[in-house]
């Protein structure tokens, strides 16, 4: 559990430090939005593209591997896009819930943990689930929302409108041009990777910092929230890793470091991917905010125990 503590203690830390800043007014009102924005059209872009364009497809490829991650997490989003809490809410608040469920903190949680527990063996597990979740768990998470934006009178228009929409998206269009940097097997040059290494270490402390200031200007939880972020924090944390195991062992049949990495992974706490975006598409992020600081908490107790049982 010390190991996991000493692992989660920086998120805390980084929001704390953005709470702090809003309540002794270091930072103003609209930082949290400010902030978000850099994240979405600077640093996560560049640190998407330096993921993908870095990263050798085809020495990490695990396709039981990633089905049986992505079959978890695709009905782990599903649970939490139908549940009776979204009934009448709108597509993008649906969408936002199901990244809610689905989406682990593999960047920056994933790495050090399955280090910890699995050593190197692991790293490529863990880099192409991160993959995995950055660009095609929050794909599906955007397409979506922008279906429910774009206003058109036909289907074909619609659609239309809705690729044009997607094509523009920083996070959209930077891993799938790093996956191109990728597969046409040219080095990156070593400015340029020092360069998005710089820019795209920001993201995720930025995001942390963000939900710090959104949560300092949060209103008192309702009941209802209340009730919303206990199913979605449930349903990330246990029924997740559980789903991912029965697919790994029963389904996929997995080895054992191949099922106890994709389980370690899906069992981790909701990332800030989900936050990033309802601060982008201006939608209320109290239930993702607090979402993602519960089931950081309560992990450091549920992580712990599942390293404990396979040790």
């Amino acid at each position: 559990m010390l190991s996991t503590l000493l692992v989660v203690l920086p998120i805390f830390a980084l929001i704390f430090a953005g709470w702090a800043a809003a309540k002794t007014r270091i930072l103003g009102g609209q930082a949290s939005t400010e902030l978000n924005r850099f994240v979405v059209y600077l640093a996560l872009p560049a640190l998407l593209f330096d993921i993908t364009a870095t990263t050798n497809l085809h020495e990490i490829w695990q396709p039981a591997f990633i089905g049986a991650f992505c079959l978890a997490s695709f009905i782990i989003f599903g649970l939490a896009f139908l549940s009776p809490s979204n009934k009448g809410q709108d597509l993008t608040t649906k969408a936002i819930d199901g990244l809610n469920a689905s989406y682990p903190n593999t960047a920056y949680m994933g790495f050090p943990l399955s280090m910890l527990a699995f050593g190197s063996a692991s790293m490529p597990l863990v880099a192409m689930a991160t993959i995995i979740t950055v660009c095609v768990i929050f794909a599906v998470a955007i397409t979506l929302i922008e279906l429910s934006r774009q206003k058109a009178s036909h289907k074909a228009k619609l659609i239309f409108k809705t690729i044009i929409s997607l094509a523009r998206n920083p996070l959209l269009f930077s891993p799938a041009l790093g996956i191109a940097y990728s597969l046409s097997g040219l080095p990156l040059p070593e400015s340029a990777h020092t360069f998005l290494k710089l820019l795209g270490g920001a993201a995720s402390p930025c995001a942390l910092v963000a939900l710090g200031l959104f949560l300092a200007a949060s209103k008192p939880l309702t009941r209802s929230n209340i009730s919303s972020i206990s199913y979605l924090v449930s349903l990330k944390l246990v029924a997740q890793p559980v789903l991912t195991y029965i697919a790994a062992v029963y389904i996929f049949q997995l080895p054992p470091l191949l099922t106890h990495t994709a389980v370690l992974i899906t069992a981790l706490p909701t990332g800030t991917g989900s936050f990033m975006l309802a601060e982008y598409y201006r939608t209320d992020a109290t239930i993702t905010s607090n979402t993602i600081l519960v089931s950081t908490m309560i992990s450091v107790l549920t992580v712990s125990a599942y390293l404990s049982l396979i040790a």
